[in-house]
C-alpha cells in the first residue's frame, strides 16, 4: 500500500529507478488482483445471500445458519465456500395445540378405563338385569309395557347405578392392600386412581343415589336403597363389629339377602304398587325367582373368594375357600348352580302354557350344560382360568334373568 501511495501521490516525478519501477508494477498487479478477488468474493456473498433469502421465503418455518469453510489463507478470500445449513424448528402455531389435545384425550381415556374397573361392571350389569327381570314380573299383559313402565324402570335403575358405584368403590377403598396381591389390576391397587379420588367418587355417588330416590318418592325403592347401603357398608368398612367379609357366613348373607330378597321383592313392589298402582300380590313367578336365586347366590358367595385365597389368608379373612380348600368349595358351587337350573326346569315344566315349557326348559337345560362342560376344564391353580369361569357364572345368570319372567 506504500507503493500505491507513492505512485498516486507523485505523478510528476521525472525519473524512476528500475527497482522502484518494478516494485510499483508488482504492487499495481497485486492491487488489481486483490481488488478483483475481493469483487469475486463480494459477488459470491451476494449470490449466497440471494439463495438464502429465496430459501427463507419458501420455507419460513426453517431457521438457517451460515457455515463458512476456509479454503485457503486469509488473503484467499475468493476460495471460501459458503454452505447453507437448514434446521427445522417446531411450529408453535400447529404442533402445541395438537399435542395438548392428544394428551388431554389420552388422560380422559385413561380415567374412563380406570373408572370402568372401579365400578366392577359385571356386578352392575347383574343388578341391572335383576331390576328389569323383577319389573317384568309385574307385567300382566303386553299393553303394560308402556312409556309409564319405561319411566318406572328408569326410576329404579338410575339411583341404583349410583349406589352400585358407591358399594364397589367402598369395597376397593377398604381392600387396597389385599387387592395389591389378589387383584393388582384394579385402579386403586395399581395407582391409576388416588385414594382421595376414590373417596370423592364413592361419596358423591352415594349422595346422588339417596337424593334421586327421595325425589322419586317410591317407598319400596327407598327401603331397597337403605337396606343395600347398610348391608354392603357393613360388609366392607373396616370398623369394630363390622367388616363382615372377614366372616364367611356374614359375607354370604350379604349377597344372599341382596340378590334373593331385596332386589326381586322391592323392584317388583316398586313397579306393581308405585308405577302401575296395583294392589300388592305375591305371584308364582316371584316365588320361583326367590328359590332359584337362593341356590345361585350362595354359589356366587362361595365362589367369589376362591381366586383370592392367597391375600385372604395373609390378612386374616377366613373364607370357606381358605378353610375347606379350593377344589372342594369349587365343586360345591358348581352343584349349587346346577340345582338352581334344575329348579328352573321343574318350574317351567309345571307351567300351563306349552311354549313356556319349551322355551324355559330348553333354555335352562342349555345353561346348565354349558356350566358343567366348562367346569371340567377349569384350572384351580390358574387365577386367569378361575376368573374366566367366575365371569361365565355372571353371564349365565344374565341369560337366566330373561327367562325368569316367562314362568307364570
Amino acid at each position: 500500500m506504500d507503493s500505491m501511495h507513492v505512485i498516486m501521490s507523485s505523478p510528476n516525478a521525472p525519473v524512476t529507478t528500475g527497482g522502484n519501477l518494478w516494485r510499483s508494477k508488482h504492487s499495481t498487479e497485486k492491487i488489481y488482483h486483490a481488488s478483483s478477488c475481493a469483487s469475486k468474493a463480494s459477488q459470491n456473498k451476494r449470490k449466497i445471500q440471494m439463495e438464502y433469502n429465496l430459501l427463507r421465503f419458501q420455507h419460513p418455518s426453517l431457521n438457517h445458519h451460515y457455515k463458512c469453510i476456509e479454503g485457503g489463507s486469509a488473503y484467499q478470500e475468493w476460495n471460501k465456500k459458503y454452505v447453507v445449513k437448514a434446521t427445522s424448528k417446531p411450529s408453535f402455531d400447529s404442533g402445541l395445540p395438537t399435542s395438548n389435545s392428544k394428551n388431554m384425550l389420552d388422560s380422559v381415556k385413561n380415567f374412563l378405563a380406570a373408572f370402568y374397573l372401579f365400578c366392577y361392571p359385571y356386578i352392575m350389569i347383574g343388578r341391572t338385569l335383576s331390576t328389569i327381570s323383577a319389573s317384568l314380573i309385574a307385567v300382566q299383559k303386553l299393553s303394560d309395557i308402556s312409556p309409564l313402565f319405561i319411566i318406572g324402570l328408569l326410576q329404579a335403575l338410575v339411583p341404583y347405578t349410583f349406589l352400585d358405584v358407591y358399594i364397589n368403590g367402598l369395597n376397593q377403598l377398604s381392600d387396597i392392600e389385599i387387592d395389591k396381591i389378589n387383584k393388582p389390576y384394579l385402579p386403586l391397587a395399581s395407582g391409576q386412581l388416588s385414594f382421595r379420588t376414590g373417596v370423592i367418587i364413592a361419596g358423591s355417588s352415594l349422595i346422588l343415589s339417596f337424593w334421586l330416590g327421595w325425589i322419586i318418592g317410591s317407598w319400596p325403592l327407598i327401603w331397597s336403597l337403605v337396606m343395600c347401603f347398610s348391608l354392603w357398608t357393613a360388609y366392607s368398612i373396616n370398623v369394630p363389629l363390622l367388616r363382615w367379609k372377614r366372616h364367611p357366613l356374614l359375607a354370604a348373607m350379604c349377597i344372599f339377602l341382596s340378590f334373593t330378597i331385596i332386589f326381586p321383592i322391592t323392584f317388583f313392589l316398586h313397579m306393581q304398587t308405585f308405577v302401575l298402582k296395583r294392589p300388592f300380590v305375591f305371584p308364582r313367578s316371584l316365588v320361583f325367582v326367590i328359590v332359584f336365586m337362593s341356590f345361585y347366590t350362595v354359589g356366587i358367595a362361595l365362589f367369589k373368594d376362591i381366586p383370592d385365597i392367597e391375600g385372604d389368608k395373609k390378612y386374616g379373612i377366613h373364607s370357606f375357600s381358605a378353610r375347606l380348600g379350593q377344589k372342594r368349595v369349587f365343586w360345591i358351587c358348581v352343584s349349587l348352580f346346577e340345582m338352581a337350573f334344575g329348579v328352573a326346569l321343574l318350574a317351567g315344566a309345571a307351567s300351563s302354557c306349552l311354549w313356556i315349557k319349551i322355551v324355559t326348559g330348553l333354555g335352562h337345560a342349555a345353561l346348565g350344560s354349558v356350566l358343567w362342560y366348562q367346569a371340567k376344564y377349569v384350572d384351580l391353580t390358574n387365577k386367569v382360568s378361575m376368573r374366566s369361569f367366575y365371569m361365565l357364572i355372571w353371564k349365565l345368570l344374565s341369560v337366566a334373568y330373561f327367562l325368569m319372567p316367562l314362568i307364570r
